[in-house]
């Protein structure tokens, strides 16, 4: 008899956590929160505290589902149990190509960092090298990958946390800055709180959600946790607590300290607090810290799409072979078969025009907002499901159930509204739904609406 496929659980509770808080800080904290900033002025800090309370929603429904069925492939498998098994292959795949797309641009971010000390070498040289180690670590145990995300979670959460103490001297004791405390005044002068009005929070918005991209890869991990219903709930209880200490904390602290219209005009924020009080080497210093932010995100995308393919293939909507477990442990031949995905990522986005690749990293913002409407109404259908009894044995209950998902849902469509409203962003709901619809005809075409179990289950 075959041996079953079975992924090992050497995640440990301290593992969780880190990749839980890593996953919650991006590259864009650090780089790109300017262009939000130019968007909505101070009044930024509201909308990413909003966007972290629908997380927290997102993440405690998905916490809910996760603790009962602890399983690789998370909100696709409770897609396919809870709504229907298109809804799960949809959900698999949009996720793995919405990795696939995401880790195509970190390990390109990854060359133009390493650029800055090593100038005449080429950035696809970098690029090449960071997706070969990220596929060595996540092909290595479970543990291995664990270990490489826990540091490089630390890294940046160092940063973020130096930054903001060191900000907070400036602010009351005037480090850096001749003994003269700036105060918090530039909160509200330069034209106010909120310079742009309610139109300048608005636009943000689409920006602030896809900032929490990531973060629902707790789930992803629950099928490898040695303990899921400790280290899974106190991950999910935490989320919206350290958004708003590394989010809103950060950004409170730089404009306080900057005018909001001089942020970005400059370099990083980061580089420029750490520069005032004497750090001559802070660009190099943040640019490492990026670096790592961008290897972590490419770890992180490697292990979640060979996740999702392993989790696929068990629910037979891809080939066999990707359901095929090493003897390390990890889904082998699902992690070899998305790193060649970005393989061809990389060689791509030196041959396509630099607009045609913005326009498919489009479907990263659509994917997310996708996957989170998933895990809402999986969440009501999973509860709607039980019986009294279960529903009271539930170890780890969604809060303010069931209006808390319907408020969370709401404003998911608000976000999508508001992308529709907005040039900038529509492409997405043009490129997002034709994926869907391949994906749909691939998978009538396929005839995988008619396999037994998949009957059953629409039935």
């Amino acid at each position: 008899m075959k041996p079953k496929q079975e992924l090992h659980r050497g995640l440990e509770e301290r593992h969780i956590t880190l990749m839980s808080l890593g996953a919650a800080i991006g590259v864009g904290l650090f780089l790109g929160s300017a262009s939000a900033i130019e968007m909505a002025g101070p009044a930024i800090l509201f909308a990413y505290a909003l966007g972290g309370a629908v997380m927290f929603m997102i993440m405690r429904a998905l916490g809910e589902m996760a603790i009962h069925q602890p399983v690789a492939g998370s909100f696709s498998r409770y897609a396919r149990n809870y709504i229907g098994p298109l809804a799960g292959y949809l959900t698999g795949w949009n996720y793995w190509f919405l990795w696939i797309v995401t880790c195509m641009a970190e390990i390109t971010a990854v060359g133009i960092y390493m650029k800055m000390w090593y100038p005449d070498i080429p950035t696809w040289i970098w690029a090449l090298a960071a997706l070969v180690i990220m596929a060595s670590i996540n092909l290595l145990a479970i543990k291995a990958y664990g270990e490489f995300e826990f540091w490089f979670a630390l890294i940046k959460i160092v940063a973020i946390v130096l930054m903001i103490v060191t900000g907070l001297g400036m602010i009351i004791f005037g480090f850096g800055n001749g003994g003269v405390a700036t105060g918090i005044s530039n909160l509200w002068e330069n034209g106010g709180f909120a310079p742009n009005g309610v139109k300048g929070i608005l636009m943000s918005m689409q920006m602030v959600m896809f900032a929490f991209l990531g973060i629902e890869m707790i789930g992803v991990t629950a099928g490898e946790v040695k303990n899921p219903e400790k280290s899974i709930a106190k991950a999910v209880n935490t989320v919206f607590w350290r958004i708003l200490l590394f989010y809103v904390g950060a950004l409170f602290v730089i404009m306080s300290i900057y005018p909001w219209d001089q942020i970005g005009t400059q370099g990083s924020p980061f580089v420029l607090t750490f520069e005032k009080i004497g750090i001559g080497q802070a660009a190099g210093i943040i640019n490492f810290v990026v670096l790592t932010a961008a290897l972590s995100s490419c770890n992180s995308g490697i292990f979640s799409t060979g996740r999702m393919l392993f989790n696929l293939a068990e629910q037979r909507q891809a080939p066999a072979k990707l359901h095929r477990v090493g003897k390390t442990g990890v889904p082998s031949t699902a992690i070899l078969v998305s790193a060649a995905a970005l393989l061809i990522g990389v060689v791509l986005n030196y041959l396509v025009p630099e607009k045609v690749f913005v326009w498919v990293t489009s479907i990263s913002t659509f994917g997310a907002i996708w996957t989170w409407s998933v895990i809402l109404v999986s969440q009501l259908k999973f509860r709607k499901g039980l019986s009294d009894e279960e529903k009271a044995e539930l170890k780890f209950k969604m809060p303010l159930y069931p209006f808390g998902s319907y408020i969370a849902l709401a404003i998911l469509i608000f976000v999508v509204g508001i992308m529709a409203y907005f040039p900038d962003t529509r492409i997405a709901l043009i490129v997002g739904p034709v994926w869907l619809i391949l994906l749909t005809a691939i998978y009538y075409a396929k005839g995988f609406h008619k396999r037994p179990e998949n009957a059953k289950k629409a039935a």
